[in-house]
Protein backbone atom coordinates (compact mmCIF):
# COMPACT_ATOMS: atom_id res chain seq x y z
CA UNK A 1 0.00 0.00 0.00
CA UNK A 2 2.74 2.14 1.06
CA UNK A 3 4.59 1.56 -2.15
CA UNK A 4 1.41 2.33 -4.25
CA UNK A 5 0.92 5.18 -2.37
CA UNK A 6 4.48 6.41 -3.38
CA UNK A 7 4.22 5.41 -7.01
CA UNK A 8 1.04 7.66 -7.23
CA UNK A 9 2.48 10.92 -5.67
CA UNK A 10 5.85 10.18 -7.96
CA UNK A 11 3.48 10.02 -10.70
CA UNK A 12 1.87 13.34 -10.00
CA UNK A 13 4.99 15.18 -9.24
CA UNK A 14 5.92 14.27 -13.15
CA UNK A 15 2.30 15.14 -14.43
CA UNK A 16 2.55 18.73 -12.26
CA UNK A 17 6.28 19.18 -13.59
CA UNK A 18 4.90 18.52 -17.75
CA UNK A 19 2.29 21.24 -17.23
CA UNK A 20 4.01 23.54 -15.68
CA UNK A 21 6.63 23.55 -18.10
CA UNK A 22 4.07 23.28 -20.76
CA UNK A 23 3.69 27.15 -20.57
CA UNK A 24 7.55 27.82 -21.52
CA UNK A 25 7.13 25.98 -24.65
CA UNK A 26 4.12 27.65 -25.58
CA UNK A 27 5.63 31.33 -24.96
CA UNK A 28 8.37 30.48 -27.52
CA UNK A 29 7.94 33.33 -30.02
CA UNK A 30 8.90 33.77 -33.60
CA UNK A 31 10.07 36.32 -35.88
CA UNK A 32 10.84 36.80 -39.08
CA UNK A 33 12.74 39.48 -40.91
CA UNK A 34 12.82 40.58 -44.22
CA UNK A 35 16.11 41.50 -45.79
CA UNK A 36 16.85 41.65 -49.55
CA UNK A 37 19.58 39.89 -51.90
CA UNK A 38 22.37 37.44 -50.20
CA UNK A 39 24.94 39.86 -51.68
CA UNK A 40 23.40 42.88 -49.78
CA UNK A 41 24.02 44.36 -46.61
CA UNK A 42 20.34 44.57 -45.71
CA UNK A 43 20.66 40.15 -45.55
CA UNK A 44 23.40 41.14 -43.34
CA UNK A 45 21.47 43.60 -41.41
CA UNK A 46 18.76 40.58 -40.80
CA UNK A 47 21.58 37.96 -40.16
CA UNK A 48 23.46 40.65 -37.75
CA UNK A 49 20.00 41.63 -35.43
CA UNK A 50 18.94 37.67 -35.56
CA UNK A 51 22.04 36.16 -34.12
CA UNK A 52 22.30 38.81 -31.48
CA UNK A 53 18.79 38.15 -30.44
CA UNK A 54 19.55 34.03 -30.48
CA UNK A 55 21.91 34.34 -28.64
CA UNK A 56 20.06 34.94 -25.40
CA UNK A 57 16.83 33.05 -26.68
CA UNK A 58 16.66 31.21 -23.56
CA UNK A 59 15.95 34.14 -21.68
CA UNK A 60 13.06 36.15 -23.70
CA UNK A 61 11.86 33.07 -25.93
CA UNK A 62 12.37 34.86 -29.13
CA UNK A 63 13.36 32.84 -31.84
CA UNK A 64 14.79 34.56 -35.08
CA UNK A 65 15.29 34.59 -38.42
CA UNK A 66 15.81 36.81 -41.52
CA UNK A 67 15.78 35.16 -45.21
CA UNK A 68 16.72 36.97 -48.02
CA UNK A 69 13.74 38.72 -49.98
CA UNK A 70 13.00 41.42 -52.72
CA UNK A 71 14.16 44.18 -50.90
CA UNK A 72 12.40 47.46 -49.22
CA UNK A 73 8.70 47.58 -51.18
CA UNK A 74 8.50 43.73 -50.38
CA UNK A 75 9.71 43.98 -46.87
CA UNK A 76 6.90 46.77 -46.29
CA UNK A 77 4.14 44.22 -48.10
CA UNK A 78 4.95 41.04 -46.30
CA UNK A 79 5.26 43.32 -42.32
CA UNK A 80 1.34 44.97 -43.68
CA UNK A 81 0.30 41.15 -44.49
CA UNK A 82 1.45 39.90 -41.81
CA UNK A 83 4.15 37.29 -43.22
CA UNK A 84 6.95 39.07 -41.42
CA UNK A 85 7.29 40.71 -37.90
CA UNK A 86 9.59 42.79 -39.19
CA UNK A 87 11.77 44.32 -42.46
CA UNK A 88 14.98 46.54 -43.60
CA UNK A 89 13.67 49.34 -45.48
CA UNK A 90 14.80 52.70 -47.15
CA UNK A 91 14.06 55.79 -45.52
CA UNK A 92 12.15 56.82 -48.82
CA UNK A 93 9.69 53.80 -49.01
CA UNK A 94 9.33 54.10 -45.47
CA UNK A 95 7.78 57.39 -45.60
CA UNK A 96 5.89 56.38 -49.02
CA UNK A 97 4.29 53.47 -47.53
CA UNK A 98 3.05 55.33 -44.09
CA UNK A 99 1.96 58.10 -46.22
CA UNK A 100 0.36 55.63 -49.08
CA UNK A 101 1.59 57.61 -51.86
CA UNK A 102 3.52 57.32 -55.10
CA UNK A 103 3.89 52.95 -55.33
CA UNK A 104 1.44 53.04 -52.48
CA UNK A 105 -1.31 54.73 -53.51
CA UNK A 106 -3.49 51.57 -54.42
CA UNK A 107 -2.84 49.88 -50.66
CA UNK A 108 -3.28 52.88 -49.15
CA UNK A 109 -1.36 54.56 -46.33
CA UNK A 110 -0.05 52.00 -43.89
CA UNK A 111 -0.62 53.98 -40.64
CA UNK A 112 0.07 51.07 -38.17
CA UNK A 113 3.79 51.19 -39.43
CA UNK A 114 6.45 51.93 -36.72
CA UNK A 115 9.76 52.71 -37.15
CA UNK A 116 12.53 51.03 -34.70
CA UNK A 117 16.23 52.62 -35.27
CA UNK A 118 18.18 53.77 -38.45
CA UNK A 119 20.73 52.16 -39.79
CA UNK A 120 23.74 52.73 -42.45
CA UNK A 121 23.56 55.42 -44.80
CA UNK A 122 22.50 54.66 -48.88
CA UNK A 123 24.15 55.89 -51.93
CA UNK A 124 22.52 55.58 -55.14
CA UNK A 125 25.02 53.87 -57.03
CA UNK A 126 25.34 53.18 -60.72
CA UNK A 127 27.51 50.76 -61.85
CA UNK A 128 28.21 50.78 -66.17
CA UNK A 129 30.70 49.29 -68.34
CA UNK A 130 33.61 51.32 -68.64
CA UNK A 131 33.09 50.46 -72.69
CA UNK A 132 29.34 52.08 -72.66
CA UNK A 133 30.87 55.75 -72.05
CA UNK A 134 28.65 56.20 -69.31
CA UNK A 135 30.28 59.14 -67.01
CA UNK A 136 26.98 60.95 -65.52
CA UNK A 137 23.73 59.41 -64.72
CA UNK A 138 21.67 61.75 -67.69
CA UNK A 139 24.05 59.30 -70.27
CA UNK A 140 22.15 56.07 -69.30
CA UNK A 141 19.92 57.72 -71.75
CA UNK A 142 19.53 55.30 -75.13
CA UNK A 143 21.70 52.19 -72.14
CA UNK A 144 20.75 48.78 -71.64
CA UNK A 145 19.70 49.25 -68.00
CA UNK A 146 18.95 46.82 -65.62
CA UNK A 147 16.51 48.87 -62.71
CA UNK A 148 15.91 46.41 -60.44
CA UNK A 149 13.32 43.96 -59.68
CA UNK A 150 10.19 45.00 -58.92
CA UNK A 151 9.77 45.33 -55.26
CA UNK A 152 13.22 46.24 -54.68
CA UNK A 153 14.35 50.15 -52.99
CA UNK A 154 16.72 50.50 -56.17
CA UNK A 155 13.96 50.15 -58.63
CA UNK A 156 11.87 52.15 -56.62
CA UNK A 157 14.95 55.20 -56.05
CA UNK A 158 15.60 54.88 -59.99
CA UNK A 159 12.14 55.14 -60.71
CA UNK A 160 12.37 58.73 -59.08
CA UNK A 161 14.82 59.77 -60.89
CA UNK A 162 13.57 59.26 -63.93
CA UNK A 163 10.07 61.21 -63.35
CA UNK A 164 12.75 63.98 -62.63
CA UNK A 165 14.33 63.42 -65.67
CA UNK A 166 10.76 63.34 -67.47
CA UNK A 167 12.07 59.96 -68.89
CA UNK A 168 10.08 56.30 -69.26
CA UNK A 169 11.25 52.99 -70.21
CA UNK A 170 11.43 53.97 -73.38
CA UNK A 171 14.21 56.00 -73.37
CA UNK A 172 16.61 53.10 -73.00
CA UNK A 173 17.46 50.71 -75.38
CA UNK A 174 16.86 47.74 -72.79
CA UNK A 175 15.71 47.90 -69.67
CA UNK A 176 15.98 44.48 -67.27
CA UNK A 177 14.34 43.47 -64.08
CA UNK A 178 17.00 41.63 -62.78
CA UNK A 179 18.15 41.41 -58.63
CA UNK A 180 20.85 42.14 -56.48
CA UNK A 181 22.22 38.73 -56.80
CA UNK A 182 22.27 38.59 -60.60
CA UNK A 183 23.02 41.90 -61.77
CA UNK A 184 27.11 42.10 -61.06
CA UNK A 185 26.98 38.94 -63.85
CA UNK A 186 24.54 40.58 -66.43
CA UNK A 187 27.21 43.20 -66.34
CA UNK A 188 30.30 41.19 -66.49
CA UNK A 189 28.71 38.90 -69.24
CA UNK A 190 27.61 42.17 -71.73
CA UNK A 191 23.76 41.32 -71.29
CA UNK A 192 23.57 44.94 -69.55
CA UNK A 193 25.49 48.46 -69.97
CA UNK A 194 24.82 49.28 -66.61
CA UNK A 195 22.91 48.32 -63.19
CA UNK A 196 21.65 50.35 -60.43
CA UNK A 197 22.04 49.96 -56.80
CA UNK A 198 21.08 51.64 -53.69
CA UNK A 199 23.23 50.30 -50.79
CA UNK A 200 25.97 50.64 -48.33
CA UNK A 201 29.41 49.96 -48.88
CA UNK A 202 31.39 48.15 -49.67
CA UNK A 203 28.91 45.90 -51.50
CA UNK A 204 29.02 42.25 -52.72
CA UNK A 205 27.30 42.34 -56.14
CA UNK A 206 29.25 46.30 -56.64
CA UNK A 207 33.11 44.50 -56.02
CA UNK A 208 31.71 41.48 -58.16
CA UNK A 209 30.44 43.70 -61.20
CA UNK A 210 34.02 45.68 -60.87
CA UNK A 211 36.08 42.46 -60.58
CA UNK A 212 34.39 41.06 -63.05
CA UNK A 213 34.97 43.60 -65.78
CA UNK A 214 36.46 47.35 -65.57
CA UNK A 215 33.64 49.45 -64.85
CA UNK A 216 33.17 52.68 -63.31
CA UNK A 217 30.91 54.13 -60.81
CA UNK A 218 28.90 56.94 -62.33
CA UNK A 219 27.91 60.56 -60.68
CA UNK A 220 24.34 61.15 -60.22
CA UNK A 221 24.43 64.86 -59.91
CA UNK A 222 22.14 67.85 -61.85
CA UNK A 223 20.15 70.62 -61.43
CA UNK A 224 17.22 67.89 -61.68
CA UNK A 225 19.01 65.97 -58.44
CA UNK A 226 19.47 68.69 -56.75
CA UNK A 227 15.71 70.09 -56.57
CA UNK A 228 14.79 66.03 -55.94
CA UNK A 229 16.83 66.66 -52.83
CA UNK A 230 15.28 69.86 -51.97
CA UNK A 231 11.96 68.71 -51.97
CA UNK A 232 11.99 65.00 -50.74
CA UNK A 233 13.72 65.58 -46.90
CA UNK A 234 14.68 61.71 -46.85
CA UNK A 235 17.39 62.27 -49.73
CA UNK A 236 20.39 63.69 -49.02
CA UNK A 237 23.67 64.31 -50.86
CA UNK A 238 26.17 61.62 -50.54
CA UNK A 239 29.53 61.04 -51.52
CA UNK A 240 30.95 57.23 -52.66
CA UNK A 241 34.24 56.66 -51.06
CA UNK A 242 37.24 56.44 -53.78
CA UNK A 243 39.79 52.94 -53.49
CA UNK A 244 37.25 50.86 -52.51
CA UNK A 245 36.26 49.70 -55.66
CA UNK A 246 38.83 48.35 -58.53
CA UNK A 247 39.27 50.91 -60.93
CA UNK A 248 37.61 53.61 -59.15
CA UNK A 249 40.20 55.53 -57.35
CA UNK A 250 38.33 58.91 -57.29
CA UNK A 251 35.76 59.98 -54.72
CA UNK A 252 31.85 59.86 -56.51
CA UNK A 253 28.71 62.32 -56.07
CA UNK A 254 25.61 61.18 -55.53
CA UNK A 255 22.77 60.84 -53.24
CA UNK A 256 20.86 58.27 -51.22
CA UNK A 257 18.96 57.34 -48.20
CA UNK A 258 19.42 55.34 -44.71
CA UNK A 259 18.36 51.74 -44.39
CA UNK A 260 16.16 51.53 -41.38
CA UNK A 261 14.31 48.65 -39.77
CA UNK A 262 10.70 48.91 -39.76
CA UNK A 263 7.49 46.56 -37.98
CA UNK A 264 3.87 46.93 -37.12
CA UNK A 265 1.99 48.38 -34.29
CA UNK A 266 0.91 45.09 -34.18
CA UNK A 267 3.62 43.08 -33.60
CA UNK A 268 3.86 42.92 -29.05
CA UNK A 269 6.05 45.46 -27.80
CA UNK A 270 8.25 43.10 -25.67
CA UNK A 271 9.49 41.36 -29.26
CA UNK A 272 10.34 44.76 -30.77
CA UNK A 273 12.02 45.40 -27.05
CA UNK A 274 13.96 42.45 -26.81
CA UNK A 275 15.30 43.14 -30.20
CA UNK A 276 16.34 46.73 -29.90
CA UNK A 277 17.81 46.00 -26.40
CA UNK A 278 19.82 42.80 -28.38
CA UNK A 279 21.26 45.80 -30.60
CA UNK A 280 22.28 48.31 -28.73
CA UNK A 281 23.01 46.09 -25.81
CA UNK A 282 25.91 44.42 -27.78
CA UNK A 283 26.50 47.62 -30.13
CA UNK A 284 30.30 47.43 -30.77
CA UNK A 285 29.85 44.13 -31.48
CA UNK A 286 27.32 44.77 -33.71
CA UNK A 287 29.17 47.66 -35.45
CA UNK A 288 31.80 44.69 -36.51
CA UNK A 289 29.96 42.64 -38.36
CA UNK A 290 30.19 44.69 -41.56
CA UNK A 291 32.08 47.51 -42.68
CA UNK A 292 29.13 49.50 -43.61
CA UNK A 293 28.07 49.51 -40.34
CA UNK A 294 31.26 51.06 -38.95
CA UNK A 295 30.45 54.53 -38.27
CA UNK A 296 26.84 53.71 -36.99
CA UNK A 297 26.26 55.87 -33.92
CA UNK A 298 23.24 55.21 -31.20
CA UNK A 299 21.93 59.02 -31.11
CA UNK A 300 21.62 59.06 -35.08
CA UNK A 301 20.15 55.85 -35.37
CA UNK A 302 17.04 56.38 -32.88
CA UNK A 303 15.99 59.68 -35.12
CA UNK A 304 17.21 60.42 -38.79
CA UNK A 305 15.95 58.82 -41.20
CA UNK A 306 12.41 58.10 -39.42
CA UNK A 307 9.90 59.71 -40.74
CA UNK A 308 7.20 57.83 -38.88
CA UNK A 309 6.39 57.43 -35.23
CA UNK A 310 8.78 54.52 -33.12
CA UNK A 311 7.13 51.55 -31.85
CA UNK A 312 6.28 51.82 -28.14
CA UNK A 313 8.70 48.78 -27.58
CA UNK A 314 11.50 50.88 -28.95
CA UNK A 315 10.90 53.97 -27.29
CA UNK A 316 10.45 51.72 -23.87
CA UNK A 317 14.06 50.92 -24.48
CA UNK A 318 15.35 54.49 -25.45
CA UNK A 319 13.78 55.71 -22.52
CA UNK A 320 15.30 53.72 -20.34
CA UNK A 321 18.65 54.19 -21.94
CA UNK A 322 17.97 58.26 -20.82
CA UNK A 323 17.90 58.64 -24.53
CA UNK A 324 14.43 60.22 -25.03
Amino acid sequence: MKRQSLTLLFSAAIGLAAISSAPAIAQEKFLTIGTGGQTGVYYVVGQSVCRLINRNANEHGIRCNAPSSGGSVANVNAIRNNDMQMGVVQSDVQYKAYAGVEGFEEAGAYEEMRAMFALHGEPLTVVARQDANIKNVKDLKGKRVNLGNPGSGQRDTMEVVMEALDWTRDDFALVSELDAAEQAAALGDNNIDAMVYVAGHPNGSIQEATTTVDSVIVSVTGDEIDELIEERPYYAKATIPGGIYRGNEDDVQTFGVRATLVTSSKVPDDMVYHTVKAVFENFDRFKRLHPAFATLKEEEMIKEGLSIPLHEGAVRYYKERGWM
